[in-house]
């Protein structure tokens, strides 16, 4: 590839003398290297301030951050906590008492990188989210290319998509989430936790200790994802092996969600080097793309039928063949957006349920309340049913408050299509609104935990308060954690459906206590759990937590 050099360079390096090999010899060459490194860095820093000066100009010369690489950029992926460059953890650690946007006195600053990255307008205000949010059918703003072609491995898909192509998705996945759906979520749940406890050899413990409870979150929602998304009946421990000694199904579908990143973010070429890791991705991938194809033909068949299966898959396929040839997926179409919804989520649900686990675990009057509605509900000696969805309002307050305080999908971003402006709302306790121009290109990126923990909408943000969504029919116009307007998430109601039958027939059968370290308190406990891991969703900390069985009749 071939790289330019700036003239002043060009002309200097011309002017070295020439030598066996490539050293320099003698005064006259040690003063010439000298001037090239002299040169080079002045190069460097005349380059470093007009992209600064010209970042400034871009957002308006907007208060905010000024450091060498942007945030999202890999330095600020591979150091997220670096002291010289604010990398992917700054807005997490600028949650608390909104901090980082006290700084500016603004819930909207810029970040202006002056080595590489490009600048950015970051935002934890909701009226701002509204104007960028919808997509470009409705704003001046879009998903950025880069993003979208990162969601594409599995085929085009309703999460990359926009404009037209978004409705066109939109008409097809759409009907596939239905009631008929949530109740075979909260159904299939109660039937996956029964098993769980069997085979996890609960039945005849009264105390059990999980040192890493996500390992039992992220099981449990492969299997309501692979029964209810897929129609696939897997059990709780996978067998070792399919009849021809090749990986299974239920393998490949593990491999795949486990190793999402690897498998998005790697180039192809890499993930066909001779390692042990990649391998099993690649036999993973395969594995399921020859077995999706062939089920798009078999359900294609079924739906034709009376008998066909409530699973999403099935939904989004019947649905297709009502659309006719003009509105119609293609076959990788359909298959892309059953992995992009589903994997999707997947993590959201095993990351709140640990998080929810974490959460009750140290607020014990919290649990207290929780489990008294759920008896008062529920009782102790029947499963709960699926019409008892609305009436156990308090348990769906439980996951509502965590995931607003771990919000998987942390960062939204969009690109403006056009020269445009924003209307920013001044500080709390300032009437008005400042309109800013936003040039064509410039990047805008939510901090969807600024906006969960900013004051301006809620009271006391950093407190777990549960109570904060009682009796709420729905989550209200602040709670953004399933996005916002017509590009709210799809699959809300099935992740909810799922938390609440599980952690209503949990929290019904077991008090849930901190797993303590020798000589550790419960605070200490707190401070070790309850902090984020981050890449590309949030999550809490490997969550250590101990179980003990309820006596029935005794709350």
């Amino acid at each position: 590839m071939a790289v330019d050099i700036p003239p002043i360079l060009a002309g200097l390096l011309a002017k070295l003398p020439s030598g066996s090999g490539s050293s320099v010899r003698g005064d006259q060459g040690s003063i010439s290297l000298s001037l090239v490194l002299v040169t080079v860095t002045v190069v460097l820093a005349t380059s470093s301030l007009v992209k600064f000066v010209r970042g400034l100009k871009a957002v308006n010369y907007m208060p905010g951050l000024r450091t060498p690489f942007s945030p999202f950029s890999l330095p600020g992926v591979l150091s997220p906590t670096a002291w010289w460059n604010p990398g992917l953890s700054f807005l997490w650690n600028g949650r608390k008492h909104h901090s980082l946007y006290k700084r500016f006195n603004s819930e909207t600053f810029s970040v202006i990188p002056w080595v590489a990255g490009a600048p950015l307008i970051v935002t934890s205000n909701l009226d701002v989210l509204r104007q960028i949010a919808f997509g470009s059918h409705r704003t001046d703003f879009a998903k950025p290319e880069e993003m979208s072609q990162a969601l594409l491995f599995w085929g085009q898909n309703l999460v990359a998509a926009d404009g037209d192509t978004w409705r066109t998705h939109r008409r097809v996945v759409g009907p596939a989430f239905n009631t008929k759906l949530y109740e075979d979520v909260w159904v299939k749940t109660a039937e996956i936790y029964a098993q769980m406890v069997e085979e996890e050899g609960w039945t005849s413990k009264d105390t059990i200790d999980v040192p890493v409870v996500q390992k039992l979150t992220f099981q449990f929602a492969l299997l309501v994802i692979s029964r209810c998304g897929f129609g696939l009946s897997f059990s709780w421990f996978e067998p070792p092996a399919a009849e021809n000694g090749g990986m299974t199904v239920q393998q490949a579908l593990r491999i795949i969600t486990e190793r999402n990143t690897a498998l998005v973010f790697l180039p192809k070429w890499v993930r066909k080097l001779p390692f042990k890791y990649l391998g099993e991705i690649e036999a993973a991938v395969d594995t399921m793309m020859k077995f999706m194809k062939e089920q798009v033909a078999r359900r294609r068949e079924s739906v034709k039928g009376n008998d066909a299966a409530s699973d999403a898959f099935t939904l989004m396929i019947k649905a297709n063949e009502a659309e006719g040839s003009k509105y119609a997926l293609d076959d990788s179409e359909l298959i892309g957006n059953v992995f992009i919804l589903l994997f999707a989520g997947h993590e959201t649900t095993a990351h709140t349920l640990a998080a929810s686990l974490a959460f009750l675990a140290c607020n014990p009057d919290i649990q207290q309340e929780i489990l008294d509605h759920i008896l008062q509900v529920v009782g102790w000696d029947r499963a709960p049913a699926f019409e008892e969805y609305a009436s156990l309002d308090k348990v769906l307050a439980v996951f509502l408050e965590t995931l607003r305080m771990f919000p998987s999908g942390y960062l939204m971003f969009r690109q403006a299509t056009k020269d445009t402006t924003i209307k920013l709302p001044r500080p709390v306790g300032e009437e008005g609104v400042d309109t800013i121009p936003v040039p064509k290109g410039t990047t805008m990126v939510v901090d969807v935990v600024g906006l969960e923990y900013n004051p301006r909408y809620y009271d006391e943000p950093e407190t777990f308060k549960p109570s904060r969504w009682y009796g709420a029919s729905k989550e209200g116009d602040n709670f953004t954690a399933f996005s916002v307007g017509p590009r709210e998430c799809l699959g809300r109601r099935f992740a909810t459906s799922e938390a609440v039958c599980f952690l209503t027939l949990l929290i019904r059968d077991y008090k849930l206590e901190p797993l303590l370290q020798k000589g550790e308190t419960v605070g200490q406990w707190k401070e070790r759990v309850l902090d984020a891991t981050l890449f590309i969703t949030l999550g809490v900390k490997d969550t250590p937590i101990r179980l003990v069985r309820r006596e029935k009749g005794r709350a």
